[in-house]
């Protein structure tokens, strides 16, 4: 939970008391300890008389002073609010404390580099949490620029908002330095930043359209300097920016735009103004698919909208927290599809943010893309696959509705009128009105305000000939939420020639209701595959007629657009996890094509869910069985694969987590040691940990030889990652005391940091013997209580989420954890997060009936 629970209607009631804050902010962080100091000078207009409260997480309190007046700190502090009565119309307020350091990535993160033993700081203040640092109004339409003043190591780099000033030397023999930086721009306290350490730094421009040289810097911790990638982050950038300013109309609204790699980080990325912090797994230490590099550019140029988007005009309240996040993800992958090499992009969308958000749509915490937030403990529950996603999705139906052109005039229009400011849905529904001339209430009711998924499936009536007779578009809905949308859509028609299965026509409508007709298909040939939403324009699940899915089990790999193969992919992968498609027919189709997909990120993505199918979703009386044969064919598709290609790596590292017999151990063991060898594959430093992970989760050796493996590549990778792999492959073993050391260690133990508990929790949940897991569901309920009570939002988060036994698909796990959630309904994000684990698990459950249903012929 955020370090106080702010809720809208006190944000509300404060918005209407305090105007035109800004901070002066003096830190020091000289010190090796846990705290560190922090005086905050805070101005703002106020109603005379008026009673409000500040944030200020802290430690200690030291001082208060509110225009000139000491307050007793004792009295108007409770370490996470100060109390301010009897305002003046023009304030001053002066606080200093003790505030402390966290490991778990949020507030001011220090980290110690095994490596060089250097500390490395940075801050994550999203949501609400820019009080752990300093005072603050911390709610978004406070806008405020702040002064930092910074005294830390003279080594360091000091980095935020506003460009870094040379800093000033302390004392002689000191060691210690200041950073007086200017005023940074207005902006939420959200996005506001500070880095330091010592950090390594290249340095480069981009060209506004404006005629300003738009200074750039990328940093990154100094022992993880060699792999940096400065050419592809500014050059990805400079495009970005280009684009951008294009497609808005609007020039790029900050002095600079710096790029940090930092460590132990939660997000993938944060849009901080011209200070934006990356995960370090996007640092490459070794050799990696072309779908990570994608993911790469794609996650660059998601944060670089936000400047735009998100940053210079910003949410007034959370609520619209969807609305920046759905526009990042969908400008970013319009823009990748048009700057970068990856130009296939969207296929990438379709099969992975639009099948998350339709899963996360199902789970029964779904919620309206618009929802109702009540406080910050809302927003933490509703940071999902909904608010990016789904949002997404229905941003690329909605672009669909209006068209591209009308959409970013009416985006251009709503940064112009807002820069600077905060805005609502309203404010860009209206501006896109006035560019398309399509009325967007309904629309916004419809889409955004309600929950669920649709179903469409065309049902068609052939005659003896072939030649279809009728046709209709059937649009269902879940019982839960039975909402009818309006879709614009395509319809394409597939059969096969010479060059594999041809597209031999489409067309586009708009559909609405539970039935639409399609007079376009009567008198046409019914060709090989019919499907529905061709080109990914809309945001539903698709069902395909029996003789398409048996097309695309033979032939899918001859659909020459990736899109295509994405909806078919995705359509029968909604299929097995709603129970209406026999898991094991998935798996067939997954290895009877991935051998032919060239796409990249398509074929990891159905790498991934082959995996998923074969833990989770198939009847016991085959599992062992064709998990084996999966395991062979993937090894049998890395032989084969060209040298050096990417789809070589994919199926070796597929087969890491895939391979689950002694025979499988063996060919792990021998690529360990070089008896194996594939020409143009190197085992190189990750792939290594993957080998020995996948051998400790195999016991494919002894105890101590396993332990031998490990501290062979620890010795070869002795930094903070290889640390966590370490740790990683140590609790994957397949013994019981093992296992249950691993999770208790990662549950109670406070010292370990977000990202060591998250690679502890990642071994443990690493077996091919679930029963391994089971003995641990009782203590996991019992525990939650306290997790939640006594960690902070994102550590109960990661224990939560992770330590849950996933891998154990068993009714009665199910009905005891029912059972639980029943008598215990708060706090909101421990019940969510549990009865969305038991909502998987059902769903696992029924997914094997199926697949055994199947098995035993009882299926129609």
């Amino acid at each position: 939970m955020p370090a106080a629970n702010l809720t809208r209607v006190e944000a509300e009631e404060r918005a209407a008391i305090v105007g035109s804050p800004s901070y002066e902010v003096v830190l020091d962080l000289t010190g090796d300890g846990e705290t560190f100091r922090s005086e905050t000078t805070a101005r703002f207009t106020g109603v005379e008389g008026a009673s409000t409260f500040i944030e200020a997480c802290t430690e200690r309190v030291h001082e208060v002073v509110l225009n000139g007046t000491a307050l007793d700190p004792a009295v108007v502090s409770d370490g996470t609010r100060i109390r301010l009565d009897g305002l003046a119309a023009s304030n001053e307020l002066r606080v200093v404390a003790d505030a402390r350091y966290t490991n778990s990535g949020e507030g001011l993160h220090r980290f110690v580099d095994p490596v060089d033993g250097e500390a490395y700081l940075y801050t994550e203040f999203a949501v609400a949490e820019a009080n752990r640092v300093y005072a603050v109004f911390d709610q978004p339409d406070l806008k405020a620029g702040v002064r930092f003043t910074i005294t830390a190591p003279a080594h360091w780099s000091v980095l935020s908002n506003a460009p870094s000033p040379e800093p000033v030397a302390g004392p002689e023999a000191s060691g210690r330095a200041t950073w007086a930086f200017e005023t940074g721009p207005v902006i939420s306290s959200y996005i506001v930043a500070i880095i330091a350490g010592p950090y390594a730094s290249w340095h480069g421009t981009a060209s506004s359209v404006d005629g300003r040289e738009v200074p750039l810097g990328l940093f990154t911790r100094a022992s993880l300097a060699e792999y940096a990638d400065p050419e592809m982050m500014f050059g990805t950038v400079q495009a970005g920016l280009a684009f951008y300013e294009n497609a808005f109309g609007v020039p790029y609204p900050y002095g600079k735009y710096d790029q940090i790699f930092v460590p132990e980080y939660n997000w993938g990325a944060m849009e901080n103004v011209g200070a934006v912090t990356f995960n370090e797994g996007y640092l490459f230490r070794s050799r990696v698919s072309d779908a990570r590099r994608e993911q790469r550019a794609i996650v660059v140029l998601h944060e670089l909208s936000h400047m735009w988007f998100g940053n210079s005009v910003t949410m007034k309240w959370w609520n619209d927290l969807w609305l920046n996040e759905s526009f990042a993800t969908w400008a970013s992958t319009l823009a990748t599809s048009q700057v970068t090499e990856f130009t296939g992009v969207w296929a990438t969308f379709a099969n992975d943010e639009k099948t998350h958000a339709a899963e996360q749509d199902q789970l029964p915490s779904t919620h309206p893309i618009v929802a109702e937030i009540r406080d910050l403990e809302d927003v933490e529950v509703n940071f999902d696959a909904i608010t990016y996603d789904k949002g997404a999705s229905v941003l690329k139906q909605l672009v669909a509705w209006v068209g591209l052109d009308a959409f970013q005039r009416g985006v251009g229009a709503y940064l112009a009128a807002n820069s600077g400011g905060n805005a609502t849905l309203r404010d860009l529904l209206g501006e896109l009105e006035r560019a398309s001339g399509r009325e967007l209430t309904r629309w916004s009711e419809l889409w955004l305000e309600t929950a669920g998924v649709n179903t469409l499936r065309a049902i068609v009536d052939v005659n003896a000939s072939g030649t279809i007779t009728a046709a209709h578009l059937e649009q269902t809905a879940a019982p839960a939420h039975p909402t009818l949308r309006p879709h614009r859509l395509a319809i394409g028609g597939y059969s096969r020639g010479e060059a594999g299965l041809e597209r031999v026509f489409r067309f586009e409508l708009d559909v609405d209701g539970a039935r639409t007709e399609l007079p376009e298909l009567v008198g046409l040939a019914m060709p090989d595959l019919l499907l529905v939403n061709d080109d990914d324009l809309t945001y539903a699940k698709v069902r395909l007629d029996e003789r398409s899915f048996a097309t695309a089990v033979e032939h899918l790999a001859e659909l020459p657009d990736p899109v295509a193969r994405a909806v078919v992919l995705g359509s029968a992968w909604d299929a097995v996890r709603d129970a209406e498609l026999p898991a094991a027919a998935f798996v067939r189709l997954v290895l009877g094509s991935i051998g032919h997909e060239t796409q990249s990120s398509a074929r990891g993505l159905a790498l991934g869910r082959l995996e998923l199918a074969l833990g989770r979703y198939l009847a016991d009386e085959h599992r062992e069985h064709l998990a084996a044969e999966a395991g062979d064919a993937i090894w049998a598709l890395a032989e084969l694969a060209p040298a050096g290609s990417d789809g070589q790596l994919q199926f070796v590292k597929a087969f890491t987590r895939l391979a689950t017999t002694p025979a499988h151990g063996d060919v792990l063991g021998s690529l360990l040691e070089g008896t194996i060898a594939l020409d143009g594959l190197e085992v190189d430093l990750d792939l290594r940990w993957e080998l020995v992970i996948a051998r400790a989760a195999l016991g494919a050796a002894d105890e101590a030889d396993i332990e031998t493996e490990i501290a062979a590549a620890l010795a070869d990778d002795d930094t903070a990652k290889g640390r966590q792999l370490a740790e990683t492959a140590r609790a994957a073993r397949p013994d019981q005391a093992v296992k249950d050391a691993a999770w208790r260690r990662a549950m109670t133990d406070t010292g370990l940091s977000n990202d060591l508990a998250r690679a502890i929790a990642e071994g443990w949940r690493r077996t091919n013997d679930p029963a391994l897991l089971a003995s641990v569901a009782g203590e996991y309920l019992a525990a939650m209580p306290g997790v939640w009570a006594e960690r902070s939002y994102n550590m109960a988060a990661i224990l939560s989420t992770r330590l849950f036994p996933t891998p154990v698909v068993d009714a009665e796990l199910a009905e005891t954890t029912r059972t639980w959630l029943a008598s215990h309904p708060e706090p909101a994000s421990m019940h969510r997060i549990v009865s969305e684990h038991l909502a998987e698990l059902d769903r696992a459950l029924a997914a094997r009936e199926r697949d055994a249903s199947e098995l035993s012929g009882g299926a129609q």
